[in-house]
């Protein structure tokens, strides 16, 4: 039973390591563009 939890511990801590790595080296940034649309006001 030990065994089993040492493997699961490990597991996790490798799991926890990938992920920190992956969200600092992944480029998550989004595309960025221009957007210009008309706006027509209604004053009266």
């Amino acid at each position: 039973m030990g065994r089993i939890i040492k493997l699961l511990f490990v597991l996790a801590v490798i799991g926890f390591i990938g992920l920190t790595a992956y969200a600092y080296l992944a480029d998550l940034r989004p595309d960025q563009a221009d957007v210009s649309r008309p706006v027509s006001l209604d004053g009266n």
